[in-house]
Order: C-alpha cells, then sequence, then structure tokens
C-alpha cells in the first residue's frame, strides 16, 4: 500500500477553481475507511478525521471526544493512518481536526507526522474548547488552567507556516474574528452548533432559516476581514440535502462540512431498515425442518 500524496498547492488550486466555477465546496467527515472510500467516490472534496467522527462510528455522540476517555491526537492520527488514507485513491484530501490544547504533545511535532503520512490539511475541532459555554463555570475553570482558543489559533497559524491548508472553525462571532484575523485560514468555517437529528443527534429547535442567517451574520463580518478566505457552513439545522441547498441560496459562503449528515445518519437508517427487512422473515408455511 502506497498511499497517495498532495500539495498545498494541488489543493489550493483545486478548491479555488470550484470557487470560480460557482460550485459548492464539500468537506465531510468519516469515522472508518468504508465511509471515507464512499465519500470520496461520491466527490466530496474534502474528508476529515477527528476522534469524534470515530466515536461516532462506534455508536456514541460527537461529544463523547469531550471527556477523558481516550487520547483524542492519538486516537486521530492512529486511525486516520491505518484506516482512512489506505482507503483514498487522492481525489479527496485529508483534514485531521486536533486537539491543539493536548498537553502531552508538542503540536509542531504532531503536525510534522501528519505531513509525513501525507495529510497536508488540519482544523481545530478535535475537540476544540468553543464547544463549551463561555458564560458556564467549566469554561472559567478550563480556560485558567491554560485550556484556550488562543492554542487553536496558534496551531493553525503554525500549520500554515509549514505549508498546509489550513481550516480554523468557531462556533460565535468572536472566536470567528480573532480566528481569521490571527491565523489567516485558507477555509473558515463557522460551526452553527451540534447537527441535530438521529439517535444521537441534539436540536435547540432553531430553524434553518435561523441557521442560514445566524452563519451569513458570521460571514460578512469574517469577509470585511479577509475577503479571499473560503467560507463554509456547518451543524446545527442544517441535516438534509434540502437544508443544505437552502444554506447555499440563503448565504454568500462556498459550501459546506457534513458531519453526522453523510455519515451517522444515513448509516442508522441504511442498517435499520436492512435489518428490519431480515428481521420479518419467516419459514415458509408447510417448510420441514429436521
Amino acid at each position: 500500500m502506497i498511499v497517495p500524496r498532495t500539495t498545498r498547492e494541488a489543493i489550493l488550486a483545486k478548491l479555488h477553481a470550484k470557487r470560480r466555477a460557482h460550485e459548492p465546496i464539500f468537506i465531510a467527515s468519516a469515522g472508518s475507511g468504508l465511509v471515507a472510500k464512499l465519500l470520496e467516490r461520491a466527490g466530496v472534496d474534502c474528508i476529515n478525521t477527528f476522534s469524534g467522527a470515530r466515536l461516532r462510528a462506534n455508536g456514541m455522540g460527537t461529544m463523547a471526544m469531550m471527556w477523558p476517555i481516550l487520547d483524542s491526537n492519538t486516537q486521530t492520527i492512529d486511525y486516520t493512518e491505518q484506516d482512512i488514507l489506505p482507503a483514498l485513491k487522492g481525489d479527496a484530501f485529508v483534514c485531521a481536526c486536533l486537539n491543539a490544547n493536548d498537553p502531552l504533545k508538542d503540536m509542531r511535532t504532531v503536525l510534522e507526522r501528519l505531513k509525513a503520512m501525507g495529510v497536508l490539511s488540519v482544523s481545530n475541532i478535535g475537540p476544540s474548547i468553543g464547544y463549551v459555554d463561555k458564560d458556564s463555570t467549566l469554561y472559567q475553570v478550563l480556560t485558567k488552567s491554560g485550556i484556550t482558543f488562543d492554542h487553536e489559533i496558534e496551531m493553525l497559524a503554525l500549520a500554515k507556516q509549514m505549508g498546509m491548508v489550513t481550516v480554523g472553525l468557531a462556533f460565535d462571532l468572536e472566536d470567528s474574528l480573532r480566528m481569521v484575523e490571527r491565523a489567516r485560514p485558507d477555509i473558515f468555517c463557522f460551526h452553527a452548533g451540534t447537527t441535530r437529528g438521529g439517535l444521537v443527534g441534539f436540536g435547540n429547535g432553531e430553524s434553518i432559516a435561523d441557521t442560514a442567517r445566524r452563519t451569513e451574520e458570521v460571514y460578512a463580518k469574517v469577509r470585511a476581514i479577509d475577503p479571499d478566505v473560503m467560507l463554509v457552513g456547518h451543524g446545527a439545522a442544517m441535516e438534509t440535502p434540502e437544508d443544505v441547498q437552502y444554506m447555499l441560496d440563503h448565504t454568500s459562503g462556498h459550501g459546506f462540512w457534513t458531519g453526522s449528515s453523510t455519515e451517522r445518519l444515513p448509516i442508522e437508517r441504511a442498517v435499520s431498515e436492512a435489518a428490519a427487512e431480515f428481521a420479518r422473515l419467516k419459514f415458509s408455511t408447510g417448510a420441514k425442518r429436521p
């Protein structure tokens, strides 16, 4: 097995070509090699890997990655190397989502290992302190202990200096502006919230129109800082292709990022339906059995 290699220049050339052609950039998460292979075959531009996606593949929710049940970066690196990269032909590039607040690892060393593996893109989602409500005691305790959004920004700035394609992510306007102004990511994703739907999805009652409105407000502010940054949306009410089409029609972004929508939810539906069909099978009337 020889994993296909790419370069920052090749990745950006493809993405900018899609932008000029007014074609949406498509990023999707994968927690297993099979899902990654199917996503690439379907035409996904970027497949991202992170511990939350791997946990989703095991039937847990994305937020399971927030608890100290595993070494997030080790999980991401191992399954990216062993499961994801060997499954791909090179039509899609891989973005590894890292925990920049890992106290046990030098992020420069982590980035160098990823590059050696053939991963030329990183993001700050796996996990991010942005998942924690800022008005909570937990957020204050984490920040005081040195777990900060600044580390995520610094990691992406370093990755870009090292020749990697960076995907910056934030959950609110304040962090969005800080991320784009200081890290200057190639792609910025506004994460509107945990995706609803399915067995472990979470919905706060927000409509797709609300998600689009909030996303566009952030896009406008971010574009004022960096007019060239590529913008994608993710999460909240973006559950179905119809939802994403609404986002494309009602925001000024350049694409979208799917997680559960193209990974957990389709698997839940397909396996449930297929297994139910098999479970309904009966022996034919009169059939002789020993």
